[in-house]
């Protein structure tokens, strides 16, 4: 055995006898379900019968001391099934070696040795692991040493190592002490990868360990701790981070968001965040033969939560390889052939009220291709679309099918079926599959008009003045809970609706024709409605939509005039800053001189907070205490500035508009993010940087501008601008005597 030397410190822990806890505390991934109990109606837990190993097969915490058998849940369409597991025999470490290894941890973690020896310390502790690679990752205790090893190692030491135990990866991965182990490898490896060593000594070494893996996928994909690991190598082999929340536990917020069209998809490109170097050959093979395997499984494997997650990232990582799409979807949805037959779409219809499999199809319908997914909603989802969305599972899936549309045929389809339901789906707490189907209107341009009139007639009876739209949308499962809706009122103190709050946004992004009684019902808000608004986050949000909306300035101001003696209290606010910021772009010169000067009471405390400083820099606070007229006469200066701009570079319907002090309004919804990113451009170039454009508005053709500020604020020109002009003078000057001569 390799000596340590006089740098060996005493035993830092004492002998274990190596007995392992309860896998009740084990690394699991129950970020599946956390994220699901925060929706609106989640998904209940298919575990039904959880054996020690916190999973459903039974196994002891050894990772296999024990025979295992898989018990999968009932289902009317899929029988019982059981995969067969190999049954290990956990081997005890002998002491000599857990003495070595407790000396080397108590080395490797002081903090005087240096990374060059760190790193050789490393490789010769590896060397020492040679044929006890299984025993030594699968202790509890020097599990943790070993960690600390592969990562600290050179590349070379870190792929003799796992080449050595590439025949016993897959027993190692589905340990609850190994797990970490062989996380931990591939995690260094992929750091390697990342800093473009010898990328070929990492794809031999990721091939064996394939090689291992593909032997009997089913059993590595179907335990609790071999799944997790299985992903990561997935992962490492398309070139995606191995922490990416994407592909491990994703936040149902995240999923909202993408389909409200407030964050993009997968699906609408091909790349991923923060994307590596990576192998998609290798990436292509495992997959193909973890299908291959999976097929006489399929069954079991639909339902199965750890399998389920498998297949899942399986089939992120595919985006972009439409073929393999085409052949991957059809073995994980179970059918014979490529096609869906009508006995197939009766199964998945079934299959969609489980809650692994519903996860499942949500993502199969993100990644498939447009043929996959025409032949998804025309053969299994046709006709039964209300009744899905009904499900606390499968309305999860229809909100993933309308969110996904490819086209105007698409939705028609999806409109017939529930465009008249939509207070039945408020009523069964199923708001999401409303919001979802809005938001895809939107996406397409199409039927939207149809949509917004009715959600009026979800929450508005025809009788009943506008003015309630807006409230009971804010406050949706209060208003349909409640029994006797005509003596509803505004639940003040009450958390506003999520769901609801996301469902005014995206109204208010759709062109103002559509919208009118929307926007009546949001100026007739009163002053304590509207406050309340303000400090809830998810109400805040809804005044901002309103404000960038396409509604006319006096319509905003009207807003706006509402909270005055309130942008002090709202501006220290985390959600009500970004609201006064809103508020400020949509106003006047007159409001906004009320706005700041409301701000200039709190400037300490705001000063404090976390938006304050932008806040105070944008609205110039200090330049306002110090001069108001002259900062009022910026703010006019600014707002001509953005006139004529317009005027100039707008287009043909916003030139024939009559321009306000907003000058986003009445704009074609075309040009919304365009002309937002040019107001970005000017209020750049009108900083304290270039304050004379600041403060002097641009005359007309002929007309001169006066110096008459003070020198202070600029309002000479300034020393290049003159000499600029000098020199264009003189150059005008010479080529006309040239021309008389």
């Amino acid at each position: 055995m390799v000596a340590i030397g006089s740098k060996a410190l005493p035993l830092r822990r004492a002998k274990s006898s190596y007995s392992i806890p309860e896998c009740g505390m084990a690394w699991e991934d129950n970020s599946y379900y956390q994220g699901e109990r925060r929706r609106n109606m989640s998904r209940k837990s298919m575990k039904k019968n959880k054996g020690v190993d916190g999973d459903n097969s039974g196994k002891n915490s050894s990772g296999g001391a024990s025979n295992e058998t898989y018990n999968s849940n009932s289902h009317s369409n899929v029988q019982d099934a059981s995969v067969p597991h190999t049954s290990f025999l956990r081997q005890q470490v002998d002491p000599e070696t857990a003495k070595y290894f407790t000396e080397i941890a108590n080395v490797i973690e002081g903090s005087e040795i240096d990374m060059e020896e760190r790193s050789s310390i490393c490789g010769n502790a590896l060397e020492e692991t040679r044929g006890k690679e299984v025993e030594l990752a699968t202790d509890y205790i020097i599990s943790h040493t070993l960690q600390s090893l592969l990562q600290g190692c050179a590349l070379d030491q870190l792929c003799n190592f796992l080449q050595n135990c590439s025949k016993d990866f897959p027993r190692i991965s589905m340990d609850r002490s190994g797990s970490h182990v062989a996380e931990t490898a591939l995690k260094s490896l992929a750091a390697h990868l990342q800093e473009s060593e010898d990328q070929s000594l990492i794809e031999v070494t990721l091939n064996e360990i394939c090689q291992a893996i593909v032997l009997n996928p089913v059993e590595v994909m179907t335990n609790c701790h071999g799944s997790h690991v299985l992903r990561s190598l997935l992962c490492l082999c398309k070139g995606v981070p191995l922490d990416s929340s994407d592909f491990h536990s994703k936040k149902s917020s995240a999923v909202l968001a993408q389909r409200l069209n407030f964050k993009s998809s997968r699906s609408d490109g091909n790349g991923f965040q923060g994307k590596q170097m990576g192998f998609p050959d290798m990436l292509k093979f495992l997959v193909s033969e973890i299908l291959k395997a999976a097929r006489k499984d399929i069954e079991f494997l639909q339902v199965d939560q750890y399998g389920s997650l498998v297949l899942q990232t399986a089939l992120k990582l595919l985006v972009g390889y439409e073929q393999e799409l085409l052949l991957a979807i059809p073995v994980i949805l179970g059918c014979k052939g490529n096609l869906i037959d009508n006995n197939a779409a009766k199964r998945l219809l079934g299959l969609m009220k489980e809650t692994a499999f519903s996860h499942m199809m949500e993502v199969i319908l993100d990644v498939s291709p447009e043929t996959m997914y025409d032949e998804l909603i025309t053969k299994v989802f046709k006709g039964s679309l209300f009744e899905m969305s009904s499900h606390h599972c499968g309305n999860f899936v229809v909100q993933a099918l309308i969110s996904h549309a490819r086209s105007e045929d698409h939705v028609e389809l999806i409109w017939k079926e529930l465009g008249t339901r939509f207070k039945d789906l408020f009523g069964m707490g199923k708001s999401g599959v409303v919001a979802s189907l809005l938001a895809a209107c939107h996406k397409l341009q199409t039927h939207e008009h149809k949509c917004c009139q009715a959600l009026l007639g979800a929450v508005c009876m025809e009788n009943e003045p506008p003015r309630c739209i807006v409230p009971r949308i804010l406050y949706l499962d209060n208003y349909f809970y409640c029994k006797d809706k005509s003596t509803w009122d505004w639940p003040s103190g009450a958390r506003m609706h999520t769901i609801g709050t996301l469902l005014l946004q995206s109204v208010f992004r759709i062109p103002c024709e559509f919208i009118q009684a929307f926007i009546s019902s949001m100026t007739s808000l009163e002053e304590d409605q509207l406050l309340d608004t303000t400090k809830d986050s998810g109400g805040a949000r809804v005044i901002e939509a309103f404000l960038s909306s396409d509604a006319s300035g006096k319509q905003k101001r009207k807003l706006v005039i509402k909270l005055k003696g309130h942008f002090g209290e709202l501006c220290v606010l985390q959600s009500g800053s970004f609201t006064v910021e809103k508020c400020f772009d949509a106003s006047s010169v007159a409001l906004r001189e009320v706005i700041v000067s409301e701000m200039l009471a709190v400037q300490a405390e705001l000063s404090k907070t976390r938006q304050g400083p932008h806040l105070l820099r944008k609205f110039d606070i200090d330049g306002y205490a110090k001069r108001p007229d002259q900062w009022k006469s910026r703010q006019i200066s600014r707002e001509s500035v953005y006139n004529d701009f317009i005027s100039t570079f707008g287009s043909k319907e916003t030139k024939s508009s009559k321009y306000d002090s907003s000058f986003t309004e009445n704009r074609p919804k075309s040009q919304q993010e365009k002309l937002k990113d040019m107001r970005k451009e000017i209020d750049t170039n009108l900083s304290s940087a270039t304050p004379f454009l600041a403060q002097k508005p641009f005359k007309k053709s002929g007309q001169k501008r006066h110096a008459d500020g003070t020198e202070r604020d600029s309002g000479k020109f300034t020393k290049h601008t003159v000499e600029d002009d000098v020199t264009k003078s003189k150059q005008k000057s010479h080529r006309k005597r040239k021309h008389n001569a």
